[in-house]
């Protein structure tokens, strides 16, 4: 009896905390719609190619970095696309400035990963014609920094991330043209 109820209690904590670990947006609403300020400017998009501003709060207890993408599941390439991928961002960081990962400062140790256009930095939405695509981005609490290079591949760093993360918080917007 004892056992089971350690095993609650813990399971208790860890789902509690998980709920106050949240990333929010002043530039992109969890569930609305995104702007063309941050829509790609190339494959038949006209958009300013501008990262959004993301904010994140409720930290899990042990984070010594943190990790942030942004990935389209319904790019019709049968595993999705990485728009953006950050690794090694101090663990006293608590927020990138919109245009961070488009030419703007990113925090000390941060570091850019390739993503599916076949570079490191942001790229934004710009699916095919049609139906709205959702783009998720996640910040992961990391229990430690991720040893990759500026080059390589979203999957690549995802894996490490998933390795190392100890929490994570997410918002999906949606964009369609």
């Amino acid at each position: 009896m004892t056992r089971f109820l350690v095993i609650a209690v813990f399971a208790f904590a860890s789902v509690a905390h998980a709920d106050s670990f949240k990333l929010t947006s002043t530039t992109i609403k969890n569930g609305g719609k995104i702007g063309m300020e941050h829509v790609f400017n190339s494959f038949g998009c006209t958009g300013k190619n501008i990262s959004p501003e993301l904010k994140w709060t409720g930290a899990p207890k042990g984070t010594k970095a943190f990790a942030v993408t942004m990935y389209d599941p319904d790019a019709p390439t049968g595993s999705g696309w990485w728009h953006w991928t950050v690794v090694n961002i101090p663990a006293d960081t608590t927020e990138l400035p919109e245009n961070a990962g488009s030419g703007g400062e990113l925090p000390k140790g941060a570091l850019q990963t390739g993503t599916d256009f076949g570079k490191p930095g942001y790229g934004g939405p710009c699916p095919p014609p049609g139906k709205p695509h959702h783009y998720t981005f996640t910040v992961y609490a990391l229990k430690e920094p991720v040893q990759v290079e500026a080059g390589a591949t979203g999957a690549m760093a995802g894996f490490f991330i998933n390795m190392n993360k100890i929490g994570q918080a997410k918002l999906t917007a949606t964009f369609q043209r």
